[in-house]
């Protein structure tokens, strides 16, 4: 059976109360997109005009940690720094950042009919009635680095995988990271090749964008970004994001 796109007419749906006319950004991948920053009291603290949906699909104003993935160690990301650089580019813009990352996750479960995938279009429908989809940020691959064949394959199972996504959402920006440079090789001895097939992205992929880790550090695990480095990466994100959205409103 033909899947049906989630967008209406003119790629708008309203809601009857809430936020209205946000731009909506669906946040996917694993760890190091659900965010394990420590959070701090500036974390706490609201951003005007940015929400977050909620594991129950509700709106509130968005402050760390957006992911429920693992709330035992769910922390700072780079969703809300993104979203503060896009509001200060902006200043009438209204914001939805729709949390949708998974620890641990492989790219094969982002597959097309597979849960995350699967999840993501659930959220990106109800997250459509207040607005309407603006970009996709992605940040996966870790899981990957430890096999040579999900890592060489990893370009073609992704654009796949972003084709699937796009054809239900819309034909939108798709800003993708780098792995982090402090990946040990003992661990994750591919990690360099799937940081090549990231980077190979913009040229695969119409409308997408590499966003460099260079310099970012880690929590002391060498596996996940630190506060900083998560705030760091969402303004690169941000930037990126803009270099490829010519409507986007500069103040």
């Amino acid at each position: 059976m033909r899947r049906r796109s989630i967008l209406a007419a003119g790629g708008l749906l309203w809601a009857a109360e809430g936020p209205r006319d946000l731009r909506i950004f669906l946040l996917c991948g694993q760890s190091n997109m659900a965010g394990r920053g420590e959070i701090e009291e500036q974390d706490r603290r609201s951003i005007e005009r940015v929400w977050s949906m909620n594991k129950a699909n509700d709106w509130a104003l968005a402050t760390d940690p957006l992911h429920y993935d693992k709330p035992a160690i769910a922390g700072v990301g780079l969703g809300r720094t993104f979203a503060r650089v896009l509001t200060t580019v902006d200043p009438e813009v209204k914001l939805g950042l729709v949390p949708c990352a998974m620890g641990g996750s492989a790219l094969q479960e982002w597959a097309p009919g597979a849960p995350l995938f699967e999840n993501t279009l659930k959220r990106a429908r109800a997250a459509v009635a207040t607005g309407r989809i603006g970009g996709i940020l992605w940040h996966q691959g870790e899981a990957e680095c430890a096999d040579r064949q999900r890592a060489e394959s990893y370009l073609e199972r992704f654009t796949a995988m972003a084709a699937a996504l796009r054809k239900e959402v819309g034909d939108v920006p798709i800003v993708v990271g780098q792995l982090g440079e402090f990946l040990r090789a003992e661990s994750q001895p591919f990690a360099a090749t799937v940081n090549r097939q990231l980077a190979r992205v913009p040229l695969e992929i119409p409308r997408s964008a590499f966003v460099s880790s260079a310099g970012l550090g880690h929590r002391g695990d060498e596996l996940h970004f630190d506060a900083a480095g998560f705030r760091e990466f969402g303004r690169r994100y941000a930037h990126a994001f803009l270099g490829l959205d010519a409507s986007w409103r500069v103040g």
